[in-house]
């Protein structure tokens, strides 16, 4: 199944995230934390829990950084 997957074009969903990775990307700037909210708001995503998916899967390919303060989750560039 693997190849089989390889071969698949892209969803509709997935490539709509790719863009919204992008524009997180964009948004953020180099030595600036940010919280899930301020992203989520900045960018323009519908819900949290959406921005903290694509958080997490930009986080998981090392393009940004977690780090919490006081128990609070921020988020800056790697």
């Amino acid at each position: 199944t693997a190849k089989k997957n390889a071969s698949r074009k892209p969803t509709k969903v997935q490539t709509e995230n790719e863009k919204l990775k992008d524009a997180i990307l964009d948004f953020m700037e180099k030595g600036k934390s940010y919280t899930v909210s301020d992203i989520q708001k900045g960018v323009g995503i519908e819900t949290n829990q959406k921005a903290s998916a694509l958080i997490r899967q930009l986080k998981t390919d090392e393009l940004v950084i977690r780090t919490e303060e006081k128990g609070k989750a921020y988020f800056s560039l790697a």
